[in-house]
C-alpha cells in the first residue's frame, strides 16, 4: 500500500503556518494554523477536517512540501468526514472506473494526453498540435482519479492510479503532454507524494503551448484584448507552470489585467462548492470573482479547465465578458479561429 510522505515535525517546526494562514476559507494565525496540522498529522480532531472546502490550495502555499490537503484528505476518510452525500460521491466514483474502454492514437514515444475530457478531442487540432497528433490517448484506463481527492476518497487513488501508470507503461511512452493540469498534477506531484514511480516524463500543456507558439512566432498577429484568467483548483498542484499563462499572453499580445482574485488569491469557479458545501458559498465566490472581472474592464476570460468553464463560462458571458479556453485563445492568435 502507498503511504503519503508526509513529516509531522515539518508542521511543528513550521515557521509561518502559510498552508493555512494564506487560506481564503479559514480565518487563523500561524500557531493555530501549526497546532491544527500537527493535530491532523498525528491523526487527532481538528476543525480544518470539517472547515476545509478542497480548493487545493494549501498544496501550493507549503513551502516545505509536506502535501498539507493530501494529509486533510486522507485523514477525512479515516475519520468518515464526508465532503458531498453519498450518493453524489458514489456517482462519480462510479463514472471513471476503469472499464476497458479507450481510445487510442498512433501512440508514439511522445503522446498528448486527453485525460477523461472529450472536449479536447475536438478541441487539439491545428498547427499548434499537428508535431504530436495523431499520437493520442484517451480514456477512464488513462483518467487521473486526482478529482476524489475533492471527496476525501484517497483510497480511490491509491487503488487506481497505480493501474494506471501500468497502462501508460505499456505503451512504452516517454513524454506524455497533459491538456488538463489536474492529470498533469498526478504525475508530477499527487504520484511522487505516495511514491507511486512514473515511467514517463510529464508535460503541462502550458509549458508545451509557449514553446509551440515561439515556434510559430511568424504566424501571430497580437490580439490586443484585455484579459482576466480563470485559475483552477487542479492548477495549484502545478504552480510552478503557472508562469506560462504571463508569459503565453505576452507572445499573443493579450493584455492580463491586475485585479484582487488571481495568482496566488485566485478563486476557483464553485462548481464543486455546490455539490459538496451549499450554493450559498458556491454563489458567494462566484460573484465576488465575477465582480472582480468586471470591475477590471476585462473583455475576455481565458479558461483552463473545461469544467470551470463549464460552471461559470455562461455567468461570465452575462457579464459581457467572453469565455474562451486557453487553446482557442492561441489558435486565435496564429489565425486559426
Amino acid at each position: 500500500m502507498y503511504s503519503l510522505k508526509h513529516d509531522v515535525d515539518l508542521c511543528r517546526t513550521c515557521p509561518t503556518g502559510d498552508c493555512l494562514v494564506k487560506c481564503q476559507y479559514l480565518d487563523v494565525d500561524k500557531d493555530t494554523a501549526v497546532t491544527e496540522m500537527v493535530k491532523i498529522g498525528r491523526g487527532e480532531d481538528s476543525f480544518v477536517l470539517q472547515d476545509c472546502v478542497t480548493c487545493y490550495a494549501c498544496e501550493e502555499y507549503c513551502q516545505r512540501g509536506n502535501y498539507p490537503f493530501y494529509l486533510i484528505t486522507e485523514k477525512r476518510e479515516e475519520k468518515g468526514i464526508l465532503t458531498s452525500p453519498r450518493a453524489i460521491t458514489r456517482q462519480w466514483i462510479n463514472i471513471g472506473e476503469p472499464q476497458g474502454k479507450f481510445r487510442l492514437g498512433e501512440v508514439k514515444e511522445k503522446a498528448l494526453s486527453f485525460g477523461f475530457m472529450p472536449e479536447f478531442l475536438k478541441w487539439a487540432k491545428g498547427r499548434l498540435f499537428e508535431d504530436v497528433m495523431p499520437s493520442f490517448i484517451f480514456g477512464q484506463e488513462f483518467f487521473c482519479n486526482v478529482v476524489y481527492i475533492h471527496f476525501a476518497n484517497t483510497s480511490i487513488i491509491k487503488e487506481r492510479l497505480p493501474m494506471v501508470l501500468d497502462n501508460f507503461r505499456k505503451l512504452r511512452v516517454k513524454e506524455v503532454i497533459f491538456l488538463h493540469d489536474e492529470c498533469y498534477g498526478a504525475f508530477a506531484h499527487l504520484a511522487p507524494a505516495y511514491g507511486m514511480e512514473v515511467p514517463f516524463k510529464p508535460v503541462h500543456y502550458f509549458e508545451y503551448l509557449y514553446n509551440r507558439l515561439t515556434e510559430l512566432k511568424d504566424l501571430i498577429r497580437p490580439l490586443n484584448i484585455r484579459a482576466v484568467y480563470q485559475r483552477p483548483c487542479s492548477s495549484r498542484l502545478s504552480p510552478d507552470k503557472h508562469r506560462f499563462v504571463g508569459e503565453i499572453m505576452d507572445l499573443i499580445g493579450v493584455d492580463l489585467v491586475e485585479r484582487e482574485y488571481q495568482d496566488h488569491n485566485a478563486l476557483c469557479c464553485g462548481g464543486i462548492y455546490a455539490m459538496s458545501f451549499g450554493y450559498d458559498l458556491a454563489h458567494d465566490v462566484q460573484k465576488r470573482n465575477m465582480d472582480d472581472m468586471e470591475g477590471h474592464g476585462a473583455q475576455v476570460c481565458i479558461f483552463n479547465c473545461p469544467a470551470c468553464m463549464g460552471s461559470i463560462g455562461t455567468q461570465v458571458a452575462k457579464r459581457g465578458i467572453r469565455p474562451i479556453h486557453m487553446i482557442h485563445l492561441c489558435r486565435m492568435a496564429i489565425g486559426e479561429i
